[in-house]
């Protein structure tokens, strides 16, 4: 049941117009910790894809360097989702 739920959720993130659109849906349904974890954990993605160590992505974020080893782990292991993304967001 919990995965039909969280394919809802996208479908609902989907359905929305515009950006500020999905901000007002997350904020809706997340905490303001929720909001933030999530914005840190694509700062980590951006920072190493940037060609950023993981070290220098602890210190400018001032997080905790499992923090940013799960970020890496996801570029590395992941579907290159994050990847593609991030680059259509800078072409």
């Amino acid at each position: 049941m919990q995965h039909q739920w969280f394919k809802d959720v996208c479908t609902l993130l989907a359905s929305a117009n515009t950006p500020e659109e999905v901000g007002e849906i997350l904020n809706e349904l997340l905490t303001p910790y929720e909001r933030d974890s999530i914005a840190e954990r694509w700062q980590i993605v951006q920072l190493l894809l940037e060609g950023r160590s993981q070290r220098d992505v602890r210190d400018i974020l001032h997080v905790a360097i499992a923090t940013v080893s799960r970020g890496a782990r996801v570029l590395k292991y992941g579907r290159g989702t994050l990847q593609k993304k991030y680059e259509s967001f800078y072409e």
